[in-house]
């Protein structure tokens, strides 16, 4: 009881208000993703247009007898997948401007990117379409590679330690959030028309507006005013202000005053040493495999390029069932805030990749026999929408703030830049190449996600471990513990800080 009456008191307006200004810049991460689906045949009309090229005429059935033009069709996925390219580019600056300006500060000059992104994509009819929607989204991509990084280490460090977990899948409810909207008003009669498709990629900049005003009244964070400026009263203030007047402080100043010291003595980790250092090996190799589990799940395939599939399904309405995975999407994001610090990180990610394994297979299966029976589509439409739950269970949310948990404080920013541009490197990798291996894969496609995430199920079942409920310190302690023994090649060590622990 006293456990549960302490967790209300640590959930202040401060607290709840600087989560949701961060998590703006998720809202807007989100947009960039999904809100070049929906107009994707208009915004193709209009790239023929602009490359004087004959799209193909569409039948009865709402499907095209020719194929789009090879030039439309590259345009196109480099439209799509620029996104990540700016992503993987700027995450590596992640822990440099995040230290260099502060979290807050970081975030406001980070969305003067958004901004100039939104600005080149709402005009592009009035020049080169293709090059303008390009541009415009590779400097988006730029801003949401730093703003996904920053985000989760803002809203990680504010956060009391019995919410961090909660808290983190913030960032990727505003992600599906983000989604979901731009997959409503990208409805042809509302935003997606011939008409007002720059309007829809241009109001991308508003959230970037609205959290700079917002920001001025957010707390910098209290790990980053002692740690990083040995500020202990601002610290001190601040944690305040997060957890309420009457908060004290003291045991919150003496774990920051721990990692204080650890971090002098193990002095700042570059990207570089990070890689050599035989220390952080089996933790840097958890976190890139999370978030490689994450991209090669086949997620992306689906937001990108739901709507495609969905009329390859056989769905008449294929907007429609979009926009009803993105409700899906979002709901279950909600429910995995409250699971997350119940069940584990680690528990859920097994049940979201096993989930979605099968759920991949029988995916295959009704497109496969599609043709022999027509209800299959919706067989297949069931296992969309099932793919997705399971992605948001675990595997969407889980790998934004777990390396954070998993890194101490001097090698963080390095953990969360490689981690970030490994994740982005995979999103522009699906973006990029899904359209085509769909094309020569036709109904067996997700057959190959379906043997991908057998593997990474397997992975997380030897090697991830349970960091639900503990501090920082006691998380990167069992990265560090019998380093002597280590050291020998004892095997069973490795197991021990790695393998199936689950403790709370």
């Amino acid at each position: 009881m006293d456990r549960k009456l302490h967790k209300q008191k640590t959930i202040t307006g401060t607290l709840v208000f600087s989560v949701c200004t961060a998590v703006l810049c998720s809202l807007q991460f989100g947009y960039g993703i999904g809100v070049i689906n929906a107009p994707q045949k208009v915004i193709e009309t209009h790239y023929a247009r602009v490359l004087e090229v004959k799209m193909p005429d569409i039948n009865v059935n709402g499907t095209a007898d020719e194929p789009v033009p090879s030039s439309v069709t590259m345009f196109w996925s480099l439209s799509v997948s620029i996104f990540s390219i700016g992503g993987m580019v700027s995450s590596f600056f992640v822990g440099w401007i995040a230290d260099k300006l502060g979290r807050i500060r970081a975030m406001m000059v980070v969305n003067i990117l958004a901004i100039v992104g939104s600005l080149l994509m709402g005009l592009a009819p009035l020049g080169q379409a293709h090059a303008l929607v390009i541009a415009g989204r590779l400097i988006t991509g730029f801003y949401c590679g730093l703003a996904s990084g920053l985000v989760p280490i803002y809203v990680g460090e504010i956060s009391p330690t019995a919410l961090r977990g909660a808290l983190g899948t913030m960032h990727q409810l505003a992600i599906v959030t983000g989604i979901l909207i731009s997959q409503v008003i990208g409805l042809d009669f509302i935003l997606g028309s011939k008409d007002l498709w720059p309007v829809l990629l241009g109001i991308s900049g508003v959230p970037a507006i609205i959290q700079t005003i917002l920001l001025f009244f957010c707390p910098e964070s209290p790990r980053y005013l002692y740690i990083n400026l040995g500020k202990e009263e601002a610290a001190k203030q601040n944690l305040k202000r997060l957890r309420g007047e009457f908060y004290d402080p003291t045991k919150d100043i003496e774990e920051m005053k721990k990692e204080k010291e650890e971090a002098a003595s193990e002095k700042k980790v570059s990207i570089l040493q990070l890689i050599k250092s035989p220390n952080y090996r089996q933790p840097l190799i958890v976190s890139l495999v999370l978030h490689i589990s994450q991209q090669f799940s086949g997620i992306n395939g689906i937001f990108y390029y739901s709507t495609s599939i969905f009329t390859k399904a056989g769905i008449s309405q294929p907007v429609y069932a979009t926009i009803g995975v993105g409700v899906v999407n979002t709901i279950f994001t909600v429910v995995s805030v409250f699971l997350v610090e119940r069940a584990g990180r680690r528990s859920l990610y097994l049940v979201g990749l096993a989930g979605m394994c099968i759920c991949a297979i029988i995916m295959t299966i009704a497109l496969a026999l599609l043709s022999q029976h027509a209800w299959m589509s919706y067989l297949s439409m069931v296992a969309i929408f099932l793919f997705v739950v399971f992605f948001e269970v675990g595997p969407g949310p889980i790998p934004w703030f777990i390396v954070a948990e998993l890194f101490s404080q001097g090698p963080r920013p390095a953990a969360m830049a490689l981690s970030g541009c490994c994740n982005w490197t995979c999103n522009f990798i699906i973006g990029m190449c899904f359209q085509y291996i769909a094309d020569a894969c036709g109904p067996y496609v997700f057959i190959i996600f379906a043997v991908l995430l057998f593997g990474f199920t397997v992975f997380t079942y030897l090697k991830v471990p349970e960091t639900k409920g503990k501090s920082f310190e006691e998380i990167t302690a069992e990265f560090r513990k019998k380093k002597i023994a280590t050291r020998k090649g004892l095997k069973s060590t490795e197991m021990e800080y790695l393998g199936t622990s689950t403790d709370a």
